[in-house]
Formats: C-alpha cells, sequence, structure tokens
C-alpha cells in the first residue's frame, strides 16, 4: 500500500506518519513530501529513514493508494486536483473543498456512508468541529438537535509550530506576535482567522457551516466564538444546545458513553493539559440548560490529533476496510 503525505514535515503532517503507525494502517510504501526548504530532510517512520522529497506536479500524477494533504489551503488547491485526476485518493486538511457540494467532509464515526464508490477529494473538517460534532450526533439522533451556542478554547498548535514557536518565544521576553492578531502569553484572543461581513471571524464561520454539513442537515442554528488561548495542545469547547424532544440527562449521558470515539465522565471533568495522546472526543460536566430541552457539557479534543491527523487517517482506515 502506497502512501503519500504531502506536509510531511509541518506538525500535522509528522503526527499523520504517527497515527499511521499507531493505528496499524499497512503501509508498504511511504512517500513524504514538502517545499524545497525541507527537502532532503529525514523522517523515521517503523525504523526506517524516510527523505523527504519537494512537491511538485508530477510527483502527484504517480500512482498512490491515497495521498494525505497538510500544507494548507493554496498548496491544496495547487496540487489536490492534479492528483485526483491522476485517479488517487487524496484527503485534505485544509478549507480549501470543504464547502463544495460534491466533495465529501467526513468524520467517519458520523457520515463513513458518503464515501460508498468515491473516489477524489475528501475534506477533512476543521478542529474544533469534530470534537464537537462527535460528541452531538448521537444526542441529534435522539433527541433532535435544533440549536448550538459553542465557545471555544483553542490552542497556539492550532496555528501549526509558528504557533507554539511564537507562545515559546513571547514567554522567554520576545513581543514578536507571530500568527496571532494580539500577544497570546498571558492572554486570550477572541479571534481565529479574518473577520467577515457579519461579524464572525473564519474559524466561527467554519463550525457553522461544517456542523450542518457534517450531520446532514441544513436548519441546525449555530453560533460560535472562537477564542485562542495560552495553551500548547487539545481544544477545550462550552457547549450549549437545544433539542426539539425534552433531555434525559441519564440517557443522554448512556448515549456518549456507547458513542465511537466519545469518552464521557459521569463526575468530574478534563482539561487539555490532561489529553496526552488521547484521540478521543471527551465530554464532561453535562447539564440541563436553560429548559427541559437544553443541555450544556465541557467537550476536550487533541486538536493535531482528533482534530486533525487522526480523523484523516481513520478516513483512510475506512476506506482501506470497505
Amino acid at each position: 500500500m502506497k502512501i503519500g503525505i504531502v506536509g510531511a514535515t509541518g506538525e500535522v503532517g509528522r503526527m499523520m506518519i504517527k497515527c499511521l503507525d499507531e493505528l496499524d494502517v499497512p503501509v508498504t510504501e511511504l512517500c513524504l513530501f514538502a517545499s524545497s526548504r525541507s527537502a532532503g530532510s529525514h523522517i523515521q517512520f517503523k525504523g526506517k529513514d524516510i527523505v523527504v522529497q519537494e512537491l511538485n506536479a508530477d510527483s502527484m500524477n504517480q500512482k498512490y493508494t491515497a495521498l494525505l494533504f497538510s500544507a494548507g489551503r493554496s498548496v491544496a488547491l495547487n496540487y489536490a486536483p492534479i492528483a485526483a485526476a491522476a485517479g488517487n485518493i487524496v484527503i485534505d486538511n485544509s478549507s480549501a473543498f470543504r464547502r463544495e457540494d460534491a466533495i465529501p467532509l467526513v468524520v467517519p464515526e458520523i457520515n463513513a456512508h458518503v464515501l460508498k464508490g468515491y473516489r477524489g477529494i475528501i475534506a477533512n473538517p476543521n478542529c474544533s468541529t469534530i470534537q464537537m460534532v462527535l460528541a452531538l450526533f448521537p444526542l441529534d439522533k435522539r433527541f433532535g438537535l435544533e440549536k448550538v451556542v459553542v465557545s471555544t478554547y483553542q490552542s497556539v498548535s492550532g496555528a501549526g509550530h509558528k504557533g507554539i514557536f511564537t507562545l515559546s518565544q513571547q514567554r522567554s521576553g520576545n513581543p514578536e506576535l507571530g500568527p496571532f492578531p494580539k500577544r497570546i502569553d498571558l492572554n486570550v484572543i477572541p479571534q481565529i482567522g479574518a473577520f467577515q461581513d457579519d461579524g464572525y471571524c473564519e474559524e466561527e464561520a467554519k463550525m457553522h457551516f461544517e456542523t450542518n454539513k457534517i450531520l446532514g442537515r441544513d436548519d441546525i442554528k449555530v453560533s460560535a466564538t472562537t477564542v485562542r488561548v495560552p495553551t500548547y495542545y487539545g481544544h477545550a469547547e462550552n457547549v450549549y444546545a437545544e433539542f426539539k424532544k425534552d433531555i434525559d440527562l441519564e440517557e443522554a449521558g448512556r448515549l456518549l458513553t456507547f458513542s465511537p470515539s466519545v469518552i464521557y465522565y459521569q463526575d468530574g471533568y478534563i482539561t487539555p493539559a490532561e489529553l496526552f495522546d488521547s484521540n478521543d472526543s471527551h465530554v464532561c460536566r453535562l447539564r440541563k440548560g436553560v429548559d427541559s430541552k437544553s443541555i450544556v457539557f465541557w467537550n476536550v479534543g487533541h486538536n493535531v490529533r482528533l482534530g486533525a491527523a487522526t480523523n484523516a487517517v481513520r478516513i483512510l482506515k475506512h476506506l482501506i476496510e470497505n
């Protein structure tokens, strides 16, 4: 099985390589691609030293079992169509294709059925969306989701290695802002991505659209406030949700307990610092909202794993197994 990773030297690309090993994907040949700056560097996979190649159109015209892209929107727009035209399956982690009607936006535990008989580009959802919809999916099926109001607390690794480096530098006294609009050290920033005409920023707009597309709906009302916080890994979210039917908290807890890739805490709670290498969406502090048809919960997930690399590799595993 020949697998390619585009953006292999980045934060998510390296995690994709790790997840291929951890999730036992039967890779026989791994091809790693990056920009000219990183070409020639070496990355280990299952004890083998693999040389990173420079990304170009010729390399994307080759045949692969699948290609995992994690190199940003512009690279995906340039090279993913070339790879797909050559007959390859492309799983792209950027926002480039998520709004395309003909391109599946997939969380395998929720909507893997849209991949049946499909070849081409597959969009990997936004990190903050993935962990939330995994928790909302079983509740939507039982109670009928109508509205979501979510506030996120997103780590600096969501901005890639530059985000991690910037926080470390600021903690050492360097005032450079890096990829952030304001200082992040000892601060929180209620903006991720550029603001749009409606006052929401790009990250918030992603959550609004993607929640509906993944759940197969177009009528769920979503209002998100996405906030960057000075933690290195792990996104946390406070989720308020309204449903068509009355919510029984014990039943909701049972649904979450038996949902794939969800860990439910009846008591206590988890923080981003306690995620370690978890590939699951953690749900805790489940409680009633303003009435019998609403709930509130605390949701934590590893943004580089569950929110990016793990979900992409799980898509790949589903395709292989089916």
